[in-house]
């Protein structure tokens, strides 16, 4: 059996090794139109910044690797330009020769990736402008960043173009991993940042409350935040340096631009062959990664996922599932009954000294569905034992399900130990578990990395808590009719209060109770809502209708507009 893979890294590459694992006389062809196999371009903005200082380690594999350890055909430089499904046959275009060769196939392969977007906008192919994909993109950021020019060739145009002073601004349009890394890696090298974002929010899978936390820290670092407002164009200043321009007007001053808009599938390939294509615009496949044509499959950011939580058709360009959707390939090709589980969007990115990390919906994505099964929880627990030193506050967003308590999603943000706890809420999505089992999950303890109840724990014991009807919740978008109660202490309200709420200390709230009211519903406040909860407990034994809000003063304190 003859296998032709398109596309040489993560999907492509991993399909490649396991077929190689699982059938020893298989006859393998990988083409790659670009230079290099089975690179990491998750790494390319950290080698943009240096802390991945050598370019050959973002080379996972080479075509050496793969020709001499596992015996297979590998071609870069090898684009395939024409596929014929009636026959059978991928036309291969060699980019140094220029020759054009067919191979006939068994089973095909699609591996294409998605490219940058890259509108046409006024401008947008002069020098100076990147986008990121390749290695030979971050070399050529790199070369600009030291010497003010590039004369690199590649999928960018920087050839023929006038040297200029050293970079000390830049700009990078688009708010999503790429684009904060990108930031975050300019800003290490010495560079002023603008973001610029279409959008009202960086980070557009977050909810809009976490994403606002992001800003924050981004704003504490120095970057120079523009959102809801998108790019119009680009211009050439008298200095030599560059403009961008926005849709409002403004014009914001750069030595280099990065574009960082998003990606789209490539599907040229499928399209040549007759593919099924689904409405988010990416190759349509079944669970096993096959095509609309049973000798054909594909994996990767070209095709599109059912969402694991909600079912959805979707696109998720994420490296980890592309690579499970390698493997699955391969076992099905070898006879294997192997299925795709879909994604989840399990996703982390570094921001500075910080972390945002999700897994699993969104209340955004929830609520478009017209999902309204659904309960969220903030938490706000340190990173490991309080009384060991560099204890850290996570912010915590938590949604599972009321009708049954399965957990539905998670984002956290925080300077320690984000990892851990996102990937301890990924698998419990992935194993269909329910509030009830976080509450009993053991999870490793000692002082410098958790605590004895550790912030997953904690997260299922509050919505255990919930749905039990031991703590009835609500949420600051729904405080208007409520009598408030503030629980916390004097000299916390001296620094920040609620307009209208009553404040009765925690320790002085069961010698007060004549002072509230039984005929209205009680919600009551802390910084936290530890305390509220304890208050809350105390409300509901003595017959008040009474509701703990949510994360207290620090939930209401990244609301986009506090009440």
């Amino acid at each position: 059996m003859k296998i032709i893979i398109v596309g040489g890294v993560a999907g492509g590459a991993s399909c490649a090794a396991r077929l190689r694992r699982l059938d020893e006389k298989a006859e393998i062809l990988m083409v790659e139109r670009g230079p290099y196999v089975s690179y990491a371009n998750c790494g390319l903005p950290y080698h943009v910044g240096g802390s991945i200082e050598k370019e050959s380690s973002l080379l996972v594999a080479t075509e050496q690797t793969f020709r001499e350890s596992f015996a297979m055909d590998c071609r870069t430089s090898c684009e395939a330009v024409g596929i014929s499904t009636n026959d059978k046959t991928v036309q291969l275009k060699n980019h140094a020769t220029g020759k054009v060769t067919t191979e006939k196939y068994d089973k095909l392969v699609l591996s294409p990736g998605a490219a940058p977007i890259r509108p046409p906008l006024p401008g947008i192919d002069l020098p100076g402008i990147f986008s990121v994909r390749t290695v030979p993109d971050a070399r050529c950021i790199r070369e600009w960043l030291d010497k003010g020019t590039a004369e690199c060739v590649g999928m960018n145009s920087y050839t023929g173009c006038q040297t200029v002073t050293k970079p000390k601004q830049a700009v990078v349009v688009g708010g999503g991993f790429i684009g904060l890394e990108m930031v975050e890696n300019l800003v290490h090298r010495g560079l002023e940042v603008t973001l610029i974002e279409r959008l009202n929010q960086v980070m557009p899978p977050l909810d809009p409350e976490m994403a606002r936390l992001v800003e924050r820290y981004m704003v504490k670092h120095g970057v120079k935040l523009e959102l809801n407002d998108g790019v119009a164009g680009f211009e050439r200043a008298a200095d030599g340096s560059l403009q961008v321009i926005t849709a409002s007007g403004k014009k914001h001053p750069a030595d280099i631009v990065i574009l960082a808009i998003g990606v789209k599938p490539e599907t040229a390939l499928a399209k040549m062959a007759g593919l099924e294509l689904g409405q988010r615009g990416g190759i349509r496949v079944d669970e096993q990664m096959r095509t609309s044509n049973p000798d054909i499959f594909a994996v990767g950011d070209a095709v599109e996922v059912k969402d694991f939580v909600t079912g959805q058709w979707t696109l998720i360009p994420l490296a980890g599932p592309a690579n499970r959707q390698g493997r699955i390939v391969a076992d099905v090709i070898c006879g294997r009954n192997s299925r795709y589980r879909g994604t989840q969007g399990t996703s982390i990115c570094q921001i500075f000294d910080g972390t945002i990390a999700q897994t699993g919906a969104s209340e955004k994505v929830l609520t478009q569905l017209g999902d309204k099964d659904f309960e969220k929880v903030y938490l706000y627990p340190n990173s490991h034992a309080g009384y060991y030193p560099g204890a850290k506050m996570l912010v915590i967003k938590f949604l599972f399900r009321k009708s049954n308590g399965r957990v539905l999603g998670a984002q956290v943000l925080g300077e320690d130990g984000v990892p851990k706890r996102i990937d301890s809420f990924a698998m419990a999505i992935q194993m269909g578990c329910t509030i009830y089992d976080l509450e009993e999950s053991e999870l490793c303890y000692a002082p410098p990395y958790g605590s004895a109840k550790d912030p997953v724990n904690f997260a299922g014991m509050v919505a255990a808590n919930i749905l039990r009807g031991d703590m009835p919740v609500c949420h600051w978008d729904s405080v208007d009719s409520g009598f408030l109660l503030d629980v916390r202490n004097p000299p916390e309200l001296a620094v920040e209060s609620v307009p209208g709420a009553l404040n009765i200390p925690l320790p002085q709230l069961r010698a007060r109770l004549g002072e509230l009211p039984r005929d209205r519903e009680i919600l009551i406040i802390c910084r936290s809502a530890q305390r509220a909860y304890y208050a809350t407990r105390i409300l509901l034994q003595n017959g008040f209708k009474a509701k703990n809000i949510s994360g207290g003063m620090l939930s209401r304190s990244h609301l986009p507009n506090p009440v």
